[in-house]
């Protein structure tokens, strides 16, 4: 039995899969482990940990997700000191073949090859195989990754488009991007500062301090935390006004963005939302806000009209992917 290992690896935690490959391609996962990243000198004792724990013979093929920028086959990562290196881990572990993989541009591989149950639709469109993907994940930050089509199979291909600046639309977004520049003491305000999970509480933090100086609003008490997102979301879907507009701004901003960065690619392969957001929010990105912003560029309309949006339900998506990903280095 031909076997596959996947991985995520991060500076707190690393996830390793390993999965049956079978005679029609398909993938079947035999076990997962959860490693706490900090209790290992370095990755390749923890792969051998994982492996001698099952009755498998060595992997034919491994795709390692890694948290940071992967150049020449080698990563290091951001938050841990290991230096990862695809030859050093394949001779050290046995594993026929290794590829590092930044784990948010490795989703590029796994949404050709999500089942119905893994997605849902925000708008339909005709994507085409021959053209670039794009992939947007609305989390703690906003990460971006484009996928481009060749005679071997998908390339993935990482791009930092979150970090270029916001660029406000209206007059009530200028008006956020002025306060976000003095209350955080920036000197520009990147697009992951509005679209993101904790942009969607920049924003609600925003009106609150227009319109609730005194603290009056129920949301003001979460101000200075983490849980004000997630509270702005059930209080929109309550019915809260306020919670409703900064929801409705977040939305439309993150249509926007969508849009523009969609063109940047002209991804006419398709264009996929995963991240925290994208199942969180499902109903508030297939409400018309998120796709008239996304259509609203002029004369260029017609370049994103059958561009086809999807959204991410799966949260194993970055394990599904180096599956994915993992299978192309045996075929």
């Amino acid at each position: 039995m031909t076997t596959l290992l996947a991985g995520d690896i991060g500076g707190t935690k690393t996830l390793l899969a390993l999965y049956a490959l079978g005679e029609k391609g398909n993938l079947s996962l035999l076990g997962s482990e959860r490693y706490s990243s900090a209790d290992w000198d370095d990755l390749a004792p923890m792969v051998r940990a994982f492996l001698a724990a099952g009755s498998h013979q060595p992997p034919a093929a491994a795709c390692l997700a890694v948290a940071g920028p992967v150049e020449g086959g080698q990563a290091q990562l951001t938050n841990l000191s290991w230096q990862l290196d695809e030859a050093r881990l394949a001779s050290a572990t046995g594993i026929g073949q290794v590829a590092l993989v930044n784990d948010f541009a490795v989703l590029i591989y796994g949404l050709p090859h999500l089942a119905e149950h893994q997605q849902a639709p925000i708008r339909p469109g005709r994507p085409r195989p021959e053209a670039p993907l794009l992939v947007l994940g609305a989390g703690t930050g906003l990460g971006v990754a484009y996928g481009v089509p060749t005679p071997s199979g998908l390339v993935a291909m990482a791009s930092e488009a979150a970090h270029g600046e916001f660029a406000p639309r209206s007059q009530a977004e200028w008006e956020l991007k002025q306060w976000l520049a003095a209350a955080r003491g920036l000197e520009r305000v990147s697009i992951e500062r509005v679209v993101s999970g904790t942009g969607l509480g920049e924003v609600a933090r925003w009106l609150l301090a227009s319109r609730h100086p005194d603290a009056g609003h129920p949301l003001s008490a979460l101000v200075d935390g983490d849980a004000l997102p997630a509270a702005v979301a059930a209080a929109a879907a309550r019915g809260d006004a306020l919670a409703g507009e900064a929801l409705a701004l977040w939305i439309s901003c993150y249509g926007s963005v969508c849009g523009d960065l969609a063109l940047a690619g002209l991804s006419r392969g398709g264009v996929w939302l995963a991240g925290g957001t994208a199942a969180k929010l499902l109903a508030a990105l297939q409400s018309p806000g998120f796709t008239e912003a996304f259509l609203r560029k002029g004369r260029l309309a017609a370049v994103l009209a059958d561009m086809p949006i999807t959204a991410v339900l799966d949260a194993a998506i970055g394990q599904f992917s180096a599956a994915c990903r993992a299978r192309m280095l045996v075929a």
